[in-house]
């Protein structure tokens, strides 16, 4: 497993926080964390429902966002790059 640049680290949970609070239906800030299938399960929800599912989504990614910001480095780092914890 490649050695991760807590830089790095650092540098996508501020760009994924920020996303996941601005636009969390879309399922972006999973694809910026590299979790495609979680962020595409969020994109065609919100797609394939013409928003309604939307909401949900925004939801989820209000509450995530949260979480992003909240959390040290460290522990971003460890739940989110290390351990590849994809929901909540």
């Amino acid at each position: 497993m490649p050695e991760i640049n807590p830089s790095e680290a650092n540098s996508k949970k501020i760009t994924a926080g920020i996303c996941a609070l601005l636009i969390g239906c879309l399922g972006v800030h999973k694809f910026i964390l590299g979790y495609t299938t979680e962020g595409l399960i969020m994109l065609l929800v919100t797609v394939l429902t013409c928003g309604f599912g939307g909401a949900v989504m925004g939801i989820i990614g209000l509450v995530e966002g949260i979480l992003y910001l909240t959390k040290t480095d460290e522990e971003f780092l460890n739940t989110y790059m290390v351990n590849k914890k994809g929901w909540l």
